[in-house]
């Protein structure tokens, strides 16, 4: 397909562009088909900034080349006869009733329900490793009889002392 488009030309920070006819296939400042006019930004009369071929882009046009959206907007100032513009087809987002308001109960019956939380777990704190050997707790002390309990013997009150 035969595009019309902009080649840019010109030193870094200042630039000047050439309206050509290319196939768009190509790269933008690649080669060309046919030279058909200059657009210079930086000239201050707006009547010398494009310099525009009209015969030969009326040509062009009627042989099905398509403008860029910046040279149908030169072409329609310059008045260039057989501009025809294809409008891009606007994507259109569904309402609040439209498909996807529709189409969500659909949705929420076929999904999956969540599975139950797992309860978070408390880690025990670090003990001694498997295998080791466990120290035995203080028990009473030898010689003494493991059924009576540590303390006062029977009979003797807290408070006094014996005598």
């Amino acid at each position: 397909m035969v595009k019309l488009r902009f080649m840019r030309m010109g030193k870094k920070n200042r630039p000047h562009y050439r309206l050509c006819a290319m196939d768009s296939r190509r790269p933008r400042d690649g080669k060309y088909l046919e030279w058909l006019g200059v657009y210079d930004p930086l000239i201050r009369d707006d009547a010398k900034k494009a310099v525009i071929n009209k015969e030969r882009t009326e040509y062009w046009l009627s042989v099905g080349a398509q403008p860029s959206e910046t040279v149908y907007s030169f072409l329609k100032d310059n008045h260039v006869q057989g501009l025809v513009r294809m409008r891009k087809p606007k994507h259109k987002r569904p309402k609040g009733t439209g498909a996807r308001a529709q189409a969500a109960p659909a949705t929420a019956s076929t999904r999956k329900p969540k599975p139950p939380k797992k309860p978070k777990t408390v880690p025990a704190p670090p003990g001694p490793p498997e295998g080791a050997s466990v120290p035995a707790p203080p028990g009473p002390p030898e010689g003494a009889s493991a059924s009576s309990p540590p303390g006062p013997p029977e009979g003797a009150s807290a408070g006094t002392t014996p005598g």
